[in-house]
């Protein structure tokens, strides 16, 4: 089946989501995109969703009740076809669903669900997750968002909304480090530099900051990032590229070390049989 395109439409934004991943394609206001082109020559996502792990496992694997599982960095639902469950001019819903019958390589059954609302000029994401098992199910979710950033990320900030000291863990290929690089103090303003992301993402575990804006230094091009009840943040680029993404999840690579046991993951929600969770993300444009 070929993926769709669903526009969601306001007074304000215009907004693009393809069924293929249920990924934001265009998030635009008065002709201007605020999202990443997508090419293909240097990153060909845009806002890839990532369930039902955030980053990568050591060695792409999992046990869990005894048995070893195998998924691929950031899960599998950004390479899923949604079914549009709900569409209306402003709003839409996009759902897969999992069965241990017919996915070998994650024994739960549930309900993904992504939840798209327009409301002035701001886009709320809403990704739910429906335990539909008679067992507690373990997953993450986060977003993936790439904003643009013409002229490239130096001449951006991102500004959060609390005072901050931020060490950043290191990354081994997918992994975490133990370890941890400083790269801001008592301050809410960070300068974005490529030579943060020479090796890959700037991921932090314990920030104060519930919201940041990314800011262009010499004019009024701003788009802020509202994440309630996400417990850790990433920022990633390409060194050279033209585009930002901010990462708010619910989640965290494994570490170098890993017992490789799902249960015992740091970061995992486990969820209890016949239970929801929802994780929201407000993406707005501020100028």
């Amino acid at each position: 089946m070929a993926d769709k395109i669903i526009t969601l439409k306001n007074d304000f934004l215009t907004v693009d989501i393809s069924t293929k991943g249920a990924e934001i394609q265009k998030i635009e206001k008065n002709g201007v995109n605020y999202l990443w082109s997508g090419d293909p020559s240097v990153w060909a996502c845009k806002a890839p969703i990532l369930f039902p792990i955030c980053g990568g496992l050591r060695y792409d694997k999992y046990t869990y009740g005894g048995k070893e599982y195998t998924l691929p960095k950031h899960g599998f639902a950004k390479l899923s076809e949604f079914e549009v469950a709900e569409e209306s001019d402003m709003e839409a819903v996009f759902k897969i669903s999992g069965n241990p019958d017919y996915d070998e390589n994650y024994p739960f059954s549930y309900d993904f669900l992504v939840k798209y609302a327009l409301t002035g000029n701001s886009l709320k994401v809403t990704y739910e997750v429906v335990n539909k098992d008679d067992k507690t199910m373990y997953f993450s979710v986060g977003a993936h968002e790439g904003y643009a950033t013409k002229g490239g990320i130096e001449d951006y900030s991102i500004v959060f909304d609390k005072e901050e000291t931020l060490d950043s863990y290191i990354l081994d290929g997918n992994l975490l480090e133990h370890n941890t690089i400083r790269i801001m103090e008592n301050s809410k303003v960070l300068p974005l530099k490529y030579d943060f992301f020479k090796v890959d993402a700037i991921v932090f575990k314990n920030i104060n900051s519930r919201k940041v804006t990314l800011k262009h230094n010499l004019s009024d091009y701003a788009l802020s990032v509202e994440f309630p009840g996400h417990d850790f943040f990433v920022l990633w680029t390409k060194p050279g590229a033209e585009y930002i993404c901010i990462e708010p999840w619910c989640g965290v690579q494994d570490p170098v070390d890993s017992d490789l046991n799902i249960v015992r993951k740091e970061g995992i929600v486990s969820l209890d049989a016949g239970k929801n969770f929802e994780a929201t993300h407000i993406i707005t444009v501020e100028n």
